[in-house]
């Protein structure tokens, strides 16, 4: 008994509403033009209307040929579109792969990830732009980004690549010293602060604090400014001022005494660094691969 195959056909009238000829549908399929012919009449022996008006010189659709079409095209899209995905996952990640990364992550993520990527696909060549203005980074042509979640687009896949980290507020113990701690937010009014200015977005970064779960948000005194986390830290350290920054950034000088932390109980809730990227570029082999090794062991 022979199976009734409801999709019988339906390539085959796919391809000749899309090329407007029988003889064109059956050269992409890689069939006779016959074969194609005989395809969409069963077709139309099984709906019981006619899907095309023929002549001898032009194709054409009929209203349920229309119908048909805006029915099962964007389906048949769909399909394809997946099947495509599928048979991507199995490749074997190569080509280039353009990351986007601020700066900030430069030394806790990438410095230690690249040479560990590049020796386990060695097929895959990288494309590393340090930038903190991540605005561009579909229109740029980037397939990922690297940076703190809190300057990720929601419509973004997420996936953090750092320890967590908490934002505060570190002096030199020779600054305390000489100048004694804060011990609310609201003494920061009253000492020297090293003041940063977002390269991103070129506004001076407001210290944030949290108080009872309630945000609070100062605005430092200094007479320096600076927009460079490494200079930030460098002046802090010989007791120039407070900065602001993530436990992360001065974990190195934590470690040595070198910087000493301040108003930690007001610390706000704890944050990453993320690898991101659209949604639809996350079959990606290449992509894969990567955000595999950013996240092992995280």
């Amino acid at each position: 008994m022979a199976r009734n195959d409801g999709f019988a056909g339906l390539s085959e009238f796919l391809a000749v509403a899309r090329y407007g000829s029988f003889r064109k549908a059956a050269h992409a399929l890689g069939v006779t033009p016959g074969a194609v012919s005989q395809a969409v009449q069963a077709l139309e022996r099984r709906l019981g209307v006619p899907v095309f008006l023929r002549t001898t010189r032009s194709v054409a659709l009929t209203e349920a040929g229309e119908r048909l079409l805006a029915g099962v095209g964007p389906a048949a899209g769909a399909i394809t579109e997946s099947l495509a995905e599928l048979a991507q996952m199995g490749a074997a990640p190569s080509g280039t792969l353009r990351l986007l990364v601020q700066r900030f992550a430069v030394a806790h993520v990438m410095e230690p990830l690249v040479p560990r990527f590049r020796r386990a696909y060695p097929a895959v060549r990288l494309e590393i732009t340090v930038e903190d203005d991540h605005r561009g980074l579909v229109g740029a042509g980037y397939d990922a980004g690297v940076r703190i979640g809190e300057y990720i687009d929601r419509d973004m896949v997420a996936m953090r690549v750092s320890p967590l980290f908490r934002w505060g507020v570190f002096g030199a113990p020779a600054y305390f010293q000489a100048h004694g701690r804060p011990k609310v937010p609201e003494d920061i009014a009253e000492h020297e602060c090293i003041r940063y200015r977002r390269p991103e977005v070129g506004d001076i970064y407001r210290w944030e604090f949290e108080r009872k779960g309630q945000a609070v948000a100062i605005d430092p005194p200094g007479s320096v400014l600076v927009n460079d986390g490494a200079l930030l830290r460098a002046l802090a350290r010989q007791g120039l001022g407070l900065i602001y920054t993530a436990t992360l950034s001065v974990a190195h000088e934590l470690e040595r005494g070198l910087l000493e932390p301040a108003l930690e109980k007001f610390s706000p809730a704890r944050d990453g660094v993320f690898i991101y990227y659209p949604r639809a570029s996350r079959n990606q082999p290449k992509l894969r691969a990567f955000v595999d090794a950013c996240t092992r062991g995280v």
